[in-house]
């Protein structure tokens, strides 16, 4: 269910349309203007090598996402980025269209969870969504119609199986630590997914982006 849209990005300076590369080099060059004369390529891996990072932070990205209220809270974490979200209070919901899969609990790593083998689990705890989120919409549905405000009907939904809409922005420096952090095999699966999804949309205007993706 994750989705993550380009909305917005910073695209000029000086009323002059550049790419989001352009952009950082041009930022970049204000410490050595008349000296800098390497490629915009150039000039973004030799920041990138050596961490200056500064200059990505003149650049700005805003992606729509989509995905379930329990990762958004996750999301919600990452504290350089700045968010406006679908709001409960005032409109009302939906339930999610997908299950999660079965993943088992890692006793070892308590930030890791294994694959799940037996069907029969798997079937069992499919239902119990299911069960779950019959149950809760159709009891927030009801509450709606009795009257009873959203702000108060959506306590009645769990995290996990409710869809959340939000904008978020941040510097391409912000989302460089995101997906390098969010792509690592730590982070929650439906988590990784939604980070993977971010940083291809991001690469259609940055493609260095990519290269901030773990690869396992």
């Amino acid at each position: 269910m994750n989705r993550a849209t380009l909305k917005a990005y910073t695209q000029s300076v000086d009323n002059t349309l550049l790419d989001c590369a352009a952009l950082v080099a041009y930022f970049a060059r204000v410490s050595n203007e008349s000296g800098e004369t390497r490629p915009v390529g150039k000039l973004i891996e030799y920041l990138t090598k050596h961490q200056h990072w500064s200059p990505f932070e003149m650049v700005n990205v805003v992606l729509e996402v989509h995905t379930s209220r329990d990762i958004a809270r996750q999301l919600l974490r990452h504290r350089s980025f700045s968010f406006q979200e679908f709001s409960q209070r005032y409109s009302a919901t939906q339930t999610t269209s997908s299950y999660r899969e079965t993943r088992l609990q890692d006793w070892k790593n308590r930030q890791n969870s294994l694959p799940n083998d037996d069907l029969e689990l798997d079937i069992w705890f499919t239902k119990a969504q299911q069960d779950v989120r019959d149950l809760t919409f159709d009891l927030y549905d009801k509450a709606l119609k009795k009257g009873i405000a959203k702000e108060q009907a959506r306590a009645l939904l769990p995290e996990g199986l409710t869809t959340s809409r939000l904008f978020v922005n941040g510097s391409i420096r912000s989302w460089i630590h995101y997906i390098e952090l969010r792509t690592q095999p730590e982070t929650q699966a439906e988590h990784r997914d939604l980070a993977l999804k971010c940083s291809k949309e991001i690469a259609k205007i940055f493609p260095k982006i990519e290269e901030f993706v773990y690869n396992v």
